[in-house]
């Protein structure tokens, strides 16, 4: 529930109002407001004397969530949300959030040569993956370790942040270490140990839809997140399974704009697994721009026929070069 402080309650009221809340077990958010201050209650299974919650100086009303997602929904906190990599990059700011990069890091040459002129033509984040979940065994499965510490090295180098995709727990310190930003994949959408203890690394996190994940489900992974305390989450669509087979999967349009009604978080979409070709990226990164998302992650290959992993989805630098002047 939302507890609607007055517009001119003092922060000593407000704190008065959370410290009774933690008295009760539950969790407490202070969600300032351009007019009003309001607490964000969570936590709560048993009956909550509202009344005496009334009574406290300062409080105008509660609000009850009616959403099964409370934390990420828009009932919660009204305002968009905002994630900050660096001082320059922030999902939910004024300008879209280009992210940019191979499938598979496949040798530090290849991600330096990517990253340099990717960055040059406009990207804001490269991303790379160094543990790569294939649906075939027999498929290219990442550099792992030696890729994170390559994707790592290049990022200094060239000074872009990065981002790259978390498959186990047991990867936990390394991402710490190397990456910016953690990518959740379609397949660990469900894994909810894993976000729980990805989203105590205190870093921002991309969240991407499941491939057959309604958009409930979506919510309600992302809502794991913010619950163990981590606010700092982007989503991501990235195409869904249905019974077209003409493509890869399925942009959903729909949700990306039905997300930006219902929740407060960031969304980016992803055109390059949505379609699976590379002639299609372009129009629908627009697409997805149009309808509000807060930026794109497309792959860029230096050399996308001989491409380790999805080259028919990778954009040459020069569509890529392309993409970025029409958009």
């Amino acid at each position: 529930m939302l507890i609607v402080m007055k517009n001119k309650a003092t922060k000593t009221q407000i704190k008065s109002v959370v410290k009774a809340i933690e008295k009760l077990s539950l969790k407490a958010e202070q969600l300032p407001g351009a007019q009003r201050t309001a607490i964000g209650v969570t936590g709560n299974k048993d009956y909550i004397d509202q009344g005496r919650i009334l009574n406290f100086p300062g409080v105008k009303e509660i609000i009850h969530v009616t959403k099964k997602y409370k934390l990420v929904s828009r009932e919660f906190k009204p305002q968009n949300s905002k994630v900050r990599i660096n001082k320059d990059i922030t999902f939910g700011g004024k300008a879209p959030v280009i992210i940019a990069g191979p499938c598979s890091i496949e040798s530090y040459e290849q991600l330096l040569e990517i990253a340099r002129k990717v960055k040059a033509l406009g990207a804001d984040m490269l991303r790379g993956g160094a543990y790569k979940p294939r649906t075939s065994p027999y498929s290219f499965q990442g550099l792992e370790e030696e890729g994170l510490e390559i994707m790592s090295k290049v990022s200094k180098k060239i000074g872009i942040p990065t981002i790259s995709e978390i498959t186990s727990t047991d990867q936990l310190d390394l991402f710490k270490k190397h990456t910016d930003m953690i990518q959740i994949g379609a397949r660990n959408m469900h894994n909810f140990d894993l976000l729980k203890k990805v989203a105590k690394l205190d870093k921002p996190i991309l969240l991407k839809r499941g491939m057959s994940a309604t958009m409930e489900e979506f919510l309600l992974a992302a809502e794991y997140i913010l619950n163990e305390g981590n606010p700092n989450v982007v989503l991501c669509e990235r195409g869904i399974r249905t019974f077209e087979q003409s493509t890869r999967n399925i942009l959903d349009l729909n949700t990306v704009a039905l997300i930006k009604e219902e929740s407060h978080l960031p969304i980016i979409v992803d055109p390059s697994h949505a379609a699976g070709r590379y002639d299609l990226v372009a129009p629908l990164a627009k697409a997805g721009l149009a309808v509000g998302a807060d930026g794109l992650i497309v792959e860029v290959h230096n050399d996308p026929k001989n491409a380790l992993s999805d080259g028919g989805q990778s954009l040459t630098f020069d569509s890529f070069k392309s993409l970025i002047k029409e958009l």
